[in-house]
């Protein structure tokens, strides 16, 4: 099965084209409900824009597909849109690109380009996550060997969840199933065998690509 992403955080985007505003918006939705919900919250706030046209995926495998025009010529902002996402291998996003006209008609080949051009700025901000499969490794150890322990973690692709400050500091760690065995080797080897872990079970985690 080929890969598929999600957007890694939220992001607003601005682009002006001949005098017309194109602010963009892209938010992670897990349900069309979300995704509803979310077009409605941005054509409440942007109420006075021309339109605020929109496009969504839900679902892996991508079953839910819908795209809005807001009054635009058919088939010139909402399949543009959803395009961007497809062509990205997007899932579980929705994304709005509001209007503000600036007086200058664009043409359909203009706007498909531009709402095109919206929604892609919208993902290129937002960045994309990937679903993978991660153990949580929880670490103590003595403050002296902290900047050796973070200075290699540096050097892997394990990625810090949380830590926890007392007489010693706590580690929450998710690392790819692989590479646990190496940091607590390498562990080993800085403190002398002077600390304590303990791995959970295998779960599953975003990582940014």
């Amino acid at each position: 099965m080929e890969q598929k992403y999600m957007n890694y955080k939220s992001a607003k985007t601005k682009i002006v084209i001949k005098k017309s505003r194109f602010l963009s918006f892209i938010k992670r939705t897990e349900s069309e409900e979300e995704a509803k919900a979310f077009i409605a919250d941005i054509k409440k706030e942007h109420k006075a824009a021309t339109h605020n046209c929109s496009a969504y995926i839900v679902g892996k495998s991508a079953l839910i597909q819908k795209a809005d025009d807001d009054g635009e010529p058919q088939g010139t902002a909402g399949v543009p849109i959803l395009e961007v996402l497809k062509k990205e291998e997007l899932y579980n996003v929705t994304v709005v690109v509001t209007r503000y006209y600036g007086g200058i008609k664009l043409g359909a080949g203009g706007l498909i380009r531009a709402y095109s051009q919206g929604a892609s700025s919208a993902v290129q901000e937002a960045g994309r996550a990937v679903e993978v499969p991660v153990i949580p490794l929880t670490v103590t150890l003595d403050y002296t060997f902290t900047s050796k322990f973070e200075h290699f973690l540096g050097t892997t692709d394990a990625s810090i969840v949380s830590q926890d400050y007392t007489d010693k500091v706590s580690y929450v760690i998710h690392v790819k199933e692989k590479g646990a065995d190496e940091i607590v080797n390498t562990l080993r080897e800085i403190t002398s065998n002077s600390f304590y872990y303990e791995a959970g079970d295998i779960i599953i985690a975003e990582e940014k690509v």
